[in-house]
């Protein structure tokens, strides 16, 4: 399909398979998943701008999610909200039935928590 041939220059490079991440104490990401390492799959060719760093943590952003050699934001997160997370990762690759992955759940539980304070009102 045009667009999609391995001739054309993309620009960059493409982040494809399972990376480390090195998860900060007292995060969301860290109850999710009760681990200070984690290992998820990518396939992206952005990265997070390191110029940015800074501002986002100066206006309450919290880089929660970091490579080992604290060179690539693998997540985000706004603690002061029941769920905010953006990761770079892709969850889905390896959710299963029987098995949700860890942010789905702590997403779900989130929306319930939610939705029971709202009942409250």
């Amino acid at each position: 399909m045009l667009g999609q041939r391995d001739d054309i220059d993309k620009g960059g490079t493409l982040r494809l398979g399972a990376y480390p991440c090195d998860v900060q104490e007292g995060t969301a990401l860290r109850k999710f998943y009760g681990a200070d390492t984690i290992s998820e799959r990518h396939r992206h060719r952005y990265e997070f701008n390191n110029d940015y760093r800074e501002a986002f943590r100066e206006n309450g952003m919290v880089l929660s999610g970091i490579s080992p050699d604290g060179r690539l934001v693998e997540a985000v997160e706004l603690p002061e909200r029941d769920f905010h997370i953006g990761v770079q990762f892709h969850p889905e690759f390896k959710s299963r039935p029987n098995r949700p992955h860890p942010l789905f759940l702590g997403f779900v539980g989130a929306a319930l928590k939610h939705s029971e304070k709202t009942e409250e009102k």
